[in-house]
């Protein structure tokens, strides 16, 4: 079989977005509804997005989404929202994949977007190209009638109220965009894509209920909401519902606090699941008896440094560093070599230098660290990073991470 690929990448034409998309879809095996499909395209940057051709037939995709994400600090860097990846079957190791990865790393760098990301749909696939898993989501599925809540303080001065999701979406918005620079790895929402939330297909429920919504006030202000379903269940002994959890935010612990002891108490559900979750969510600190939370991590976001520089020198630092990194790159070769990262709490630089390196490692291993949730002392000890200097690591280690835990809110 041929290993090469049977033709270059190229930018996608408006008019072969149906057959670029309906390859997508085949790829991943399964449908989508008719609302999907027309935010799809209207969120498509055709100038960003790649297709490989074989004699007229779309065999490969790829896009990639202007975003702006926290980085340590707060600050809103360019990123590269990698998207809509696939391979035809017919064309798999044939170097598909390899040559719309390279290109697409290439057109970012010129953009001057120092980060790119992506969710995985197979862990396996993106680690060969340099992306690194940053952040990791909690899941949960909670016996809410086994568990109680513990509120802080003022959380009965909170107002909840019902609200159609549609009708307070601008109020929501507005309550996630105050979150997005306290928190590395959250996504600036560009116009059209609160409209993801509110996406309500029924042939996606499960047998669960249209999307409902609720909204905690405080002097007639909106401080937080909660996004959820709920599936009326019935077993020997009587009721046995499930409240699925879409989406909650709030601006203090009050307003979430009220938000999670309304989805604890919805009349006639006993277990409330939780997805997606960041890893050091509140919740678990409220909660009776979390063994009976069942709480579990699986990976979320890949990130891949485009701009080694660039990228370290967006971030700030929790302590003082002055570390010099020895960068194994293979794939993105301008990104090889020597680093020296300067930096605190106020600001950073990374420049070139040809002074002796005090930490070997990949930028797999940068982009893991990126965002401060990964330890470089974690992946020192899988042998992924190499200390040269002695005492480099600790300094570098602790440097890197963050207050609290990097999460992406939503896929793309």
């Amino acid at each position: 079989m041929a290993t090469e690929c049977v033709a270059g990448p190229r930018v996608l034409r408006r008019d072969e977005w149906d057959t670029w998309y309906d390859n997508l879809v085949r790829a991943f095996g399964g449908r989508v509804s008719p609302e999907e499909r027309e935010l799809d395209r209207s969120l498509t940057e055709f100038d960003r997005s790649l297709g490989v051709w074989d004699e007229g037939v779309c065999v490969g995709t790829a896009g990639a989404f202007s975003f702006r994400m926290t980085v340590p600090g707060g600050a809103p860097v360019p990123t590269a929202g990698i998207t809509m990846v696939s391979v035809a079957p017919t064309h798999r190791r044939r170097g598909v994949l390899t040559s719309m990865m390279r290109r697409q790393l290439e057109d970012v760098r010129s953009w001057g977007e120092p980060l790119a990301a992506l969710t995985a749909s197979e862990p396996a696939i993106y680690g060969r190209f340099g992306y690194g898993a940053a952040t990791f989501q909690l899941d949960a599925e909670i016996d809410t009638a086994r568990v109680a809540l513990s509120v802080p303080d003022g959380t009965d001065g909170v107002r909840v109220r019902w609200a159609a999701p549609a009708d307070v979406l601008e109020a929501c918005e507005a309550v996630y965009a105050r979150l997005v620079p306290g928190r590395p790895g959250m996504l600036a929402r560009r116009p059209g894509w609160e409209r993801v939330a509110l996406i309500d297909p029924e042939s996606e429920r499960e047998g669960a209920s249209a999307l409902q919504c609720v909204v905690t006030e405080r002097d007639g202000e909106v401080t937080g909401f909660a996004r959820y379903r709920t599936k009326l269940g019935w077993g020997e002994s009587g009721h046995d519902g499930t409240v699925r959890l879409e989406d909650l935010a709030a601006l203090d612990p009050a307003s979430e606090a009220a938000l999670w002891r309304f989805l604890f108490g919805i009349d006639l559900m006993t277990t409330l699941t939780v997805s997606d979750r960041p890893v050091d969510d509140a919740w678990q600190y409220l909660v009776s008896d979390i063994r009976r939370c069942r709480p579990r991590l699986r990976d979320a976001l890949y990130v891949r440094l485009v701009d080694v520089g660039a990228a370290l020198a967006a971030r700030t630092y929790q302590v003082p560093v002055d570390v010099v990194f020895e960068v194994a790159d293979d794939f993105c070769p301008w990104n090889a070599g020597r680093w020296r990262l300067s930096g605190d709490a106020k600001g950073a630089s990374c420049e070139r230098t040809s002074d002796a390196a005090d930490l070997a490692l990949s930028v797999r291993e940068l982009g893991a660290a990126y965002l401060g949730g990964v330890p470089l002392t974690a992946l020192a000890a899988a042998g992924r990073v190499r200390e040269l200097r002695a005492g480099a690591l600790a300094e570098a280690s602790v440097a890197f991470g963050s207050a609290v835990a990097p999460w992406l809110p939503h896929g793309f």
